[in-house]
């Protein structure tokens, strides 16, 4: 990226490109499916998506685009020190089962770090925003709101995947138990976090980055953070192969510490 941008005005520009994807995929709302690779579903939504996305992000012209339906595993994205990361169906799973609990979700990246995310819902018509120095903001029903994080309590809300629970994310709930648990679907866990509806949301599973950038940044927007696990290290971007480690996402630090069983760094 040659120039920083306006951060506030392409935030708009972004939340308008991911809610006009997220009509897209409405419309093209079915149950066929194919099969990648990597054994996970993808749907003709998501091919459309992600094609009208990379698109509007390229006539933008400040960054290389990685999306997950383009990624063949060979890129580099260590020798781009800004990109643009787009999952345009976060969540496919709850897609093909006809939930609301998929997302749009769309990041730009500036040396490892998320400083723009969109998550949009098009099925409940919420969409989540953020930007560095710019705040983290939820729009529903045409209003935008600031979100927040909130100090934890007890029982901790501990927000879990729907359709990729762990054992060790079971063996976590029930060693801090009592605890309420929520299941959701797509990067809507973050968001959970960052609006203050629930404490915590941990993910030992397989992720890339495409699936945690744009909640990361409204998360972090909000007051909260995501770290590695174990280490407590900020999670980061631009790895080669654009895989996570396992991660804990949270708004309350003394929550937090409970978890990984030591102070955060």
């Amino acid at each position: 990226m040659t120039a920083p941008p306006n951060l506030d005005l392409l935030l708009k520009t972004v939340c308008s490109m991911a809610i006009d994807a997220g009509r897209i995929a409405l419309d093209l709302r079915e149950r066929h499916y194919e099969t990648k690779s990597d054994r996970s579903p993808v749907t003709a939504a998501d091919l459309a998506c992600d094609a009208f996305i990379t698109a509007g992000l390229q006539r933008l012209e400040i960054a290389p685009v990685i999306s997950e339906e383009t990624f063949d595993g060979t890129m580099d994205a260590g020798n781009a020190s800004s990109f643009w990361l787009v999952d345009p169906l976060d969540g496919t799973k709850e897609f093909l089962k006809a939930s609301g609990e998929f997302t749009v979700n769309i990041a730009l990246i500036e040396r490892s770090r998320a400083i723009l995310g969109v998550v949009h819902a098009p099925a409940i018509g919420a969409t989540y925003y953020a930007a560095e120095g710019v705040g983290a903001f939820k729009r529903q029903a045409e209003k935008d709101v600031p979100i927040a994080v909130r100090p934890a309590g007890l029982p901790l809300c501990f927000a879990v995947s729907r359709d990729h629970i762990t054992a060790d994310e079971v063996a976590l709930t029930e060693r801090l138990a009592p605890i309420d648990v929520v299941p959701m679907g797509s990067s809507l866990k973050f968001c959970l976090v960052a609006e203050g509806n629930a404490d915590l949301y941990a993910r030992y599973g397989r992720t890339r980055e495409w699936d945690t950038a744009a909640a990361q940044c409204v998360l972090e927007g909000a007051g909260g953070f995501v770290v590695e696990i174990p280490g407590g290290e900020r999670l980061a971007y631009g790895k080669s192969d654009l895989a996570n480690p396992s991660f804990l996402a949270f708004g309350d630090r003394v929550a937090a510490e409970r978890v990984l069983g030591g102070s955060l760094r």
